[in-house]
């Protein structure tokens, strides 16, 4: 079956939904889009391993080429769910509108892969000095199970990594992590014209909060980087939920917050800052305090700015590599002894949004500068 011309690659993803979330009503397999992308890069000369993560998860890994050394083009294979009533247009169709492709993926991230078969096309009769890998992933938006997977595995990937998330084709060698966390505190609930009947969750975490708020205040006077447009790391206190009646006092409260870290900082000792506050107050106010993550966490990123990769990549681009806040699967890659960047097509200020979308004018460009990539990783290796 000959390979479908690009705008019918993207609206073929496009319309093979793969919602990860961590609401199992939501969740979706990916399975669909793994087997879509081996059949295409299998037509092209590509051996193409999946390896099971989860029953209907998978990853994709498809190599040309042999020996170590070579490029990774890597890409999350999964969306975020979506309201169709909050989007304009049909979210699993690819749909044109002036300048934009429109379409859930479209920028986060499916349509990485399309650009990244068109890019190599024209180059598969040449021999291949060093191998091209082709790593599409599961769950990259709920557990990061996919990039895990391939992290416990621990077989090398290749010599540099490119992650094509949404960066406006800047590259990205340094992100924050990602925490999301929750407390939980048990009280004693009792009638309130008796404060001594019971013993308040709720002021309990009110001082849980004030310690959140105070650690927060340490991390930024002591941790910045001038290099993220928010410069110091964030603490969000997301959702709270407790009591249930004026009259009452309160048994119950959760609290459920937000950390991003920066670049060396650990996320296994802010836990244990957080902890040694925590256990004070719970003896204070007489409750119990359960402290735990909410999902593990997305460690902070940063490749060395005189890494060959983050050379190439500016020379390439004529941009100086960055830093974001959101965070990806660069760290998993870099474990596995990949230098790293992010550097995708996409807009990361529609990513997530009903509307998502692509600009026509990127799809050249990106084409031209994975080539170019591939051309020094795979053809011409010193």
């Amino acid at each position: 079956m000959p390979l479908p011309p690009l705008k019918e690659q993207f609206a073929t993803l496009i319309a093979t939904p793969s919602v990860s979330c961590t609401q199992a009503s939501l969740d979706m397999p990916n399975q669909p889009v793994i087997d879509v992308l081996a059949t295409w890069l299998g037509d092209l000369g590509f051996t193409c391993e999946v390896q099971q993560v989860a029953p209907g998860k998978a990853n994709l890994l498809a190599s040309f080429g042999t020996g170590p050394g070579g490029l990774v083009l890597a890409g999350h294979s999964d969306t975020v769910p979506f309201d169709e009533r909050l989007w304009a247009t049909n979210p699993l169709a690819l749909t044109e509108q002036g300048d934009r492709w429109l379409g859930l993926g479209v920028c986060d991230m499916k349509g990485f892969f399309p650009l990244v078969i068109e890019a190599v096309k024209p180059l598969l009769s040449q021999p291949f000095k060093q191998p091209l890998l082709v790593l599409a992933t599961c769950d990259e938006e709920s557990s990061m199970s996919g990039a895990k997977a391939l992290a416990e595995a621990g077989k090398p990937l290749g010599r540099a990594a490119v992650i094509g998330e949404p960066t406006g084709l800047k590259p990205i060698r340094l992100h924050k992590g990602v925490m999301m966390e929750r407390i939980d505190i048990l009280g004693q609930s009792g009638h309130s014209s008796d404060p001594s009947l019971g013993h308040s969750a709720m002021e309990a975490m009110h001082a849980v909060m004030g310690e959140l708020i105070g650690l927060r205040q340490h991390w930024q006077a002591v941790y910045n980087n001038p290099q993220f447009g928010v410069p110091q790391p964030t603490l969000n206190l997301g959702c709270i939920h407790g009591g249930d009646n004026p009259n009452r006092i309160c048994g119950q409260c959760s609290l459920e917050f937000d950390l991003r870290p920066l670049p060396g900082m650990d996320p296994a000792q802010l836990r244990a800052a957080i902890a040694q506050k925590l256990n004070p107050l719970a003896e204070r106010y007489q409750v119990k305090i359960d402290y735990a993550p909410l999902f593990d966490e997305v460690p902070p990123f940063e490749q060395a700015a005189d890494a060959e990769l983050v050379q190439v990549a500016e020379r390439l681009t004529g941009h100086r590599a960055e830093a974001v806040a959101f965070g990806t699967e660069a760290p998993y890659f870099q474990k596995l002894g990949s230098q790293t960047i992010v550097l995708g097509p996409g807009d990361i200020r529609c990513a997530h949004q009903p509307g998502e979308y692509l600009e026509l004018s990127r799809l050249e460009p990106t084409v031209r500068l994975l080539r170019e990539l591939i051309q020094h990783y795979c053809l011409a290796p010193a």
